[in-house]
C-alpha cells in the first residue's frame, strides 16, 4: 500500500478573488474524485499558493465588482456585464452559486496570509473553500481581519491564533515567496496548476482534464515499480 510520499503533488496558484480560481478548484476536486474511483486510485496532495490578481486594490473599494472592473481596470461596462454573466453560468455548471453583484472587492493579501496560517495548522483546503464561498456566494468582506477570523473559525481554526497570525503579518513573507515562485515559473494568470513540479496546467480546465492528467502521471510514476527486477 503506497503512502503519501508516493502522492502526486499538485501546487495551485490562485487568488480568492478570482472567479475562475473557484471554478478551477471545484473542477479539480471533481476530477480527482472521478480518478479516485479507479481500482488503483492515484494518491494526490493539493497545496494552495498565493497570487494577487490586483495587488493595488484598496481594502475598502467603494462600489460593485462591475464598478471595479469598469472604473479601476478600464473595461467597458457592457463587456463587464457579459463577462460576469458568462462566468456565473460556468460556475453554475461546476455546482457553484455566484452572486457577483454582492461581492466586496478588496485587497486579498490578508486572506493569503490566513491561508498560510491554515496550511501550518493542516486546515488549508478547508479554509480555501470557506474563503471562496464567503467571497463569491455570501458577499462577505474578506479584507477585514474580524471577518477573516470568523471564517477561520468556520474552517476549524482557533480564533485567537488566527487573529495573532493576521495582526502580526508573520505569514506575509510566505505570501511573497509564493509570488516570487510564480514569477520564476512564468505564471502571469490564475488558476495555474503545477503537477509534481514539472507539468503546468493553466486555467479552469474541465474536471475530465484533471482526471486524465492525474491518471497519466500516476501511471508514469508507477511504471518502474511494475517492471520485473
Amino acid at each position: 500500500m503506497p503512502d503519501m510520499t508516493d502522492a502526486i503533488k499538485i501546487d495551485v496558484w490562485s487568488d480568492i478573488a478570482c472567479p475562475w480560481c473557484y471554478i478551477g478548484k471545484r473542477n479539480l476536486e471533481n476530477g480527482l474524485a472521478a480518478a479516485s474511483a479507479d481500482a488503483d486510485a492515484p494518491l494526490v496532495e493539493v497545496t494552495y499558493h498565493s497570487f494577487e490578481l490586483s495587488p493595488d486594490t484598496p481594502v475598502d473599494f467603494e462600489g460593485s465588482s462591475a464598478d471595479f472592473l469598469a472604473k479601476h481596470k478600464g473595461i467597458p461596462l457592457a463587456q463587464v456585464n457579459e463577462m460576469q454573466d458568462r462566468v456565473t453560468g460556468i460556475a453554475a455548471a461546476a455546482g457553484l452559486e455566484y452572486h457577483l453583484d454582492d461581492v466586496h472587492q478588496t485587497n486579498t493579501v490578508k486572506a493569503h496570509e490566513l491561508l498560510h496560517f491554515a496550511k501550518e495548522q493542516g486546515r488549508q483546503l478547508e479554509l480555501a473553500e470557506r474563503l471562496m464561498s464567503a467571497y463569491f456566494t455570501e458577499g462577505r468582506h474578506l479584507g477585514r481581519i474580524d471577518e477573516l477570523v470568523a471564517l477561520a473559525v468556520d474552517a476549524g481554526l482557533d480564533a485567537d491564533a488566527a487573529r495573532e497570525a493576521l495582526e502580526s503579518s508573520r505569514f506575509l513573507a510566505a505570501v511573497r515567496e509564493d509570488q516570487a515562485q510564480a514569477s520564476a515559473y512564468g505564471i502571469n494568470g490564475v488558476p495555474f496548476f503545477v503537477i509534481n513540479g514539472k507539468y503546468g496546467v493553466s486555467g479552469a480546465q474541465p474536471a475530465e482534464a484533471f482526471t486524465q492528467i492525474v491518471r497519466q502521471v500516476w501511471d508514469e510514476q508507477r511504471e518502474p515499480a511494475a517492471e520485473p527486477a
